[in-house]
């Protein structure tokens, strides 16, 4: 008999990995491997369990999934991570292809074309819900913003001076402005009012 497809979830929220679950238990050929509500969980149970696939939700407290699946892949590099989230940007879906997911789908899909993403990101398959994809097309690896420039612009965003962004990060004052610089020349932007609107529209920060 073929062995079930093991799935560690990964939800911060215990409703969706109730309901998830449940889903999966439904299905023949799967399993519920474990359950965890955050990316310290996930880390610990994967190396506990190691999984066939792991459900990720984007959001999640302290590291969101992309940053947990960036850990979990350097430490397993065969892990097959698929990512469940609201948040369907274009900046959202790149970061998650970097991080090194299998697959990216839509929480707004129907359960069942979940449950048929498992299967393919099971069998070795790349899986993203409709028009996912479509988001890459366009999308330029110069154009990327790296993790401290992020963390700036989201600084930014939350209405900090450069003297907060300097406290709050531990950064001197020319690299608070040299990031500042780069991001707004990748952002094509002229000033922060702009840059706070591309980060929103592009998904670069996301407002709790």
């Amino acid at each position: 008999m073929k062995a079930k497809i093991r799935i560690l979830i990964v939800d911060d929220h215990a409703m969706v990995r109730m309901g998830l679950g449940q889903a999966i238990q439904l299905e023949r050929d799967m399993c519920v491997a474990g359950e965890a509500a955050n990316g310290f969980q996930a880390l610990e149970l994967y190396r506990h369990l190691l999984p066939d696939v792991v459900t990720m939700d984007y959001k999640l407290p302290g590291n969101d999934g992309v940053e947990v699946t960036t850990a979990l892949r350097k430490e397993f590099p065969d892990a097959r991570v698929l990512l469940l989230s609201v948040y369907e940007s274009q900046e959202c879906v790149w970061r998650a292809v970097q991080a090194g997911v299998t697959g990216y789908c839509s929480k707004a899909v129907e359960t069942r074309d979940v449950i048929d993403a498992i299967r393919q990101v099971a069998a070795g398959h790349v899986s993203f819900s409709h028009g996912l994809a479509e988001k890459l097309n366009s999308r330029r690896p110069q154009d990327s913003l790296t993790a401290r420039e992020l963390e700036v612009l989201q600084q930014i965003v939350a209405g900090k001076s450069n003297k907060e962004i300097m406290d709050s990060l531990n950064m001197s004052q020319s690299t608070v402005k040299r990031h500042i610089e780069r991001s707004f020349a990748k952002l094509q932007v002229n000033d922060r009012s702009q840059a706070i609107t591309v980060a929103i529209k592009r998904g670069l920060v996301q407002l709790d």
